[in-house]
């Protein structure tokens, strides 16, 4: 991706009226440009937001269901399937007979995918430090805190 490509939060000259005192609106300009940054930091691994995400959730819970990864993702039960799958093409997942239930199948990395995982993590976390420098630990810890009391708010 180019830097002509990159997402302008505010192109010169348009007036956005209401949208700048949304703070979804706010939020998702961020959101566009941490995603980008993103894919650019992943292209070696082919990993997007949601794989490394999946990849990280069925790290720590191992022969966790696709049915409860999608739940925990909060994504429908057939957008787990193209992520597993997706992960599958890469060689970071597998799925593995369940041992308490013959028609379902327990989700592992490979060893691939626990390895690549370890220098995914180390990639990610530099990203996410590169798009925040510019707020100082205070302002980020208390983005960080507003981020979570607005996400795991009740509507």
């Amino acid at each position: 991706m180019s830097d002509s490509e990159l997402f302008v939060a505010h192109v010169p000259g348009i007036q956005y009226g209401v949208l700048d005192s949304l703070v979804g609106y706010a939020v998702r300009r961020a959101q566009i440009r941490m995603y980008e940054t993103f894919i650019m930091a992943m292209e070696p691994w082919g990993i997007t937001p949601p794989r490394f995400s999946a990849m990280v959730i069925v790290s720590l819970n191992p022969g966790l269901k696709l049915t409860q990864l999608a739940k925990i993702m909060g994504i429908a039960r057939s957008g787990a399937v193209i992520l597993v799958d997706a992960l599958e093409e890469l060689g970071y997942m597998q799925r593995l007979p369940a041992p308490e239930d013959r028609r379902a199948f327990s989700l592992a990395l490979t060893e691939k995918g626990k390895a690549d995982l370890v220098k995914i993590t180390a990639a990610v976390q530099a990203q996410d430090k590169a798009v925040t420098q510019m707020l100082d630990s205070k302002e980020q810890a208390d983005l960080h805190r507003l981020l979570l009391k607005l996400s795991d708010a009740a509507i």
